[in-house]
């Protein structure tokens, strides 16, 4: 079993930054896919990016060219670069490990997820 802690969330304004970080401990997840989900309030929650365990990523159009997900194997770290933020991009956060290699959209193919961590941008 993996354990996911989400970290960087916070307030900001329209058109700044922030790098969210997920650091796994326990089973090792390097040869697995992770991604990024969000959920905001009334909403679904909904993928945002995903990265192979070889390092290939994908994105959601809502965020393509904007945000960036990384992963430093040997930190057992992934990272989610978001730039030019906009008042839509406010939800809780969460990182997942999927259950396999590969980049998965779907939620149901992702076994461990973090506790979530809050990201606000006012306009």
């Amino acid at each position: 079993q993996v354990q996911l802690v989400e970290s960087g969330g916070g307030l900001v304004q329209a058109g700044g930054s922030l790098r969210l970080s997920c650091a796994a401990s326990g089973r090792t997840f390097t040869s697995y896919g992770m991604g990024w989900f969000r959920q905001a309030p009334e909403n679904e929650r909904e993928f945002v990016a995903g990265i192979s365990g070889g390092g290939v990523t994908f994105y959601a159009d809502s965020v393509k060219g904007r945000f960036t997900i990384s992963r430093d194997n040997a930190k057992n770290t992934v990272y989610l670069q978001m730039n030019s933020l906009k008042p839509e991009d406010t939800a809780a956060y969460y990182c997942a490990k999927s259950r396999l290699s590969g980049i998965v959209r779907l939620m149901g193919a992702y076994d461990s997820w973090g506790q979530g961590t809050q990201v606000t941008v006012s306009s």
